[in-house]
């Protein structure tokens, strides 16, 4: 089948303004080239996902596939467009803001999700003492964990809301949208290390099970590349998130740029 699928208009909104991370702040975020605070890459990544929910609905929340590059920033209050094109039971996908094209991605149905055991991935707490980010925060083939966060509730709610996500699957049916999962990857670098200024640039997601409303979630990171590109320093993580401890929810591969190079003053 192949066609092209109803665009999803989003008014981007910056969850993360009074974060650690300045990056999403307007002021520091200018120091690195932005015209302002980034939406963040995670919440960019939940607005993509509009789509293949509302095309397999439950069936990929169980065991579908995305994967997402951020290209260029989305700004708070901005308008954002998905489109995508289904072709051969692949989605591809394109987020424009401001005319530009800001984040590109595909998503799939696999028959089955791929076989992935939890005991593959030691259970690893985060560090007992947080120091400045270096290269030694995300050595080579470490293993880090995140603190166990969820999201019930009120806060369930408001995560919806925050991410602009209209489709009712996830009141209905009790289940943690997604996009919830990829905030649990951003906490592996952030419960491991002091941060600056840093940037999510890309994730893959193969789902294995449906988060249900207020699991308890972890992750459990290995790290498989840390290098420097162009004064950037980047990380790249193979990581299983982990509902209540037992129950594998999502295969990730996520990259950060965890120290960019800052702008020269003009």
């Amino acid at each position: 089948m192949t066609g092209l699928i109803e665009t999803y208009r989003v008014e981007a909104y910056n969850t993360a303004k009074l974060s650690e991370n300045k990056m999403h702040d307007d002021t520091v975020a200018r120091r690195f080239g932005f015209s302002g605070g980034l939406v963040p890459g995670v919440d960019v990544m939940a607005y993509m996902m509009h789509l293949p929910i509302a095309k397999w609905g439950r069936d990929f929340l169980e065991r579908g596939l995305i994967e997402a590059r951020f290209v260029k920033p989305v700004y708070d209050g901005e308008i954002a467009d998905v489109r995508g094109e289904e072709r051969d039971g692949m989605i591809s996908i394109q987020l424009e803001s401001r005319g530009e094209l800001c984040a590109t991605g595909t998503a799939s149905l696999p028959v089955a999700p791929p076989s992935l055991s939890v005991a593959d991935y030691p259970a690893t707490a985060p560090v007992a003492e947080r120091k400045p980010v270096s290269p030694a925060s995300y050595e080579l083939g470490k293993w880090l964990g995140s603190m166990p966060r969820n999201w019930a509730g009120d806060a369930a709610d408001e995560y919806l809301d925050e991410v602009r996500e209209v489709d009712t699957i996830f009141v209905r049916e009790g289940l943690g949208h997604p996009g919830l999962l990829q905030r649990v990857m951003n906490r592996v670098l952030v419960d491991n290390a002091i941060l600056g200024p840093w940037i999510h640039v890309g994730s893959r997601m193969q789902l294995l099970n449906a988060a249900r409303r207020g699991d308890e979630l972890t992750a459990r990171a290995r790290v498989v590349e840390n290098f420097e590109k162009k004064g950037h320093h980047f990380v790249e993580l193979d990581a299983l998130v982990v509902g209540n401890g037992i129950t594998p929810l999502a295969h990730c591969k996520h990259i950060a740029i965890y120290q960019p190079r800052e702008e020269a003053a003009a």
